[in-house]
């Protein structure tokens, strides 16, 4: 198996257990009345495997993007570039007037 399938496997799996703790403290805060919503609904734990399985797409998400933006490599180089100044106005620049004709249109009043 390819070590970037592995690794989102356990990415996934990570996420699994962040959903698993946030919606176990959804319902144990009772967020929006959610406990007596679900606790009160013959088919609420429908809505919890909706919870659990949307936040872990989320979630498992997430955990990837960080762990591939962390897996930059460093060259060791000094990571160059000219850091001369660019300046941000010409000193010799002048600034000229230009005339422009701007017709006047009249509009009919409505009565």
């Amino acid at each position: 198996m390819p070590e970037l399938v592995r690794l989102y496997i356990r990415n996934v799996f990570a996420g699994l257990g962040l959903s698993v703790a946030f919606v176990g403290l959804l319902l144990w805060f009772n967020v929006a009345n959610l406990w007596h919503l679900i606790s009160s609904s013959d088919i609420g734990y429908i809505a919890v495997a909706l919870l659990v399985v949307f936040n872990t797409v989320v979630f498992s998400g997430v955990q990837f993007a960080i762990c591939i933006m962390r897996m930059g490599h460093d060259d060791g180089a000094s990571g160059g570039g000219k850091r001369d100044a660019i300046p941000a106005v010409d000193a010799s620049a002048q600034m000229v007037p230009v005339r422009v004709e701007a017709p006047v249109q009249r509009r009919k009043m409505p009565r």
